[in-house]
């Protein structure tokens, strides 16, 4: 999967912080980190509303998310160079301070970077996955992967090589291995579209979770 970076500009207002969290849930679906959507539609929030808070509203800004290795990068820029953020030991009755406290909690690292034309915060998420373009590694994952090694034994290689083409090979190796299984349904008495039907539910059902 190829999860281009991209970004989003917008106007330091309340308002704005919901569409950039519609925003996030869209493109983290269609890169395939479902899993990561609510730590990082909390950390768009906050820096977001860090900006509006303490370089204030009506700035302009962007968000831009992109990967870093195997992390979701979410930066938020902004034109101030003086108002940085900075991790503050909040108390529970303390208005202010929760913001980057928050983001610090959820995120694995986080920083802001001062440029000539402005600041950069940011903070990166671990997303699971085994490679920038890879998968993420849970359970179900690893037992097909497990699967297809073992048909690698007796068939040409069907782990996903380097490049479209070795992609290409690998689903077609992955089709191969699903038809097997439909064959074997079949011959044992079972309905194939019954157990395809039940897969796809059990499969929605966890991208849910």
């Amino acid at each position: 999967m190829t999860r281009e970076p991209w970004d989003l500009p917008f106007t330091a207002e309340p308002t704005e912080v919901a569409a950039l969290r519609r925003a996030m849930r869209l493109h983290l679906g269609i890169w395939g980190l479902h899993q990561l959507v609510d730590e990082a539609q909390l950390c768009v929030s906050e820096l977001a509303s860090n900006v509006i808070t303490h370089v204030g509203p009506g700035t302009p800004a962007t968000l831009a998310v992109s990967m870093s290795g195997v992390h979701l990068r979410i930066e938020v820029h902004d034109p101030d160079t003086r108002a940085l953020p900075t991790l503050l030991d909040a108390k529970a009755d303390s208005e202010g301070g929760r913001g980057v406290a928050l983001v610090d909690a959820l995120a694995d690292r986080w920083g802001v970077q001062v440029r000539p034309d402005g600041k950069v915060t940011w903070c990166e998420l671990a997303t699971g996955l085994t490679s920038p373009s890879g998968h993420v590694a849970g359970p179900g994952v690893q037992r097909a992967e497990a699967l297809l090694e073992f048909y690698a034994g007796t068939k040409p290689p069907l782990l996903p090589g380097p490049g479209r083409l070795g992609r290409a090979v690998a689903e077609e190796s992955v089709i191969t291995v699903i038809a097997d299984f439909l064959h074997w349904l079949r011959a044992h008495g079972r309905d194939p579209d019954e157990v395809l039907d039940r897969a796809l539910t059990r499969y929605d059902a966890e991208l849910d979770c």
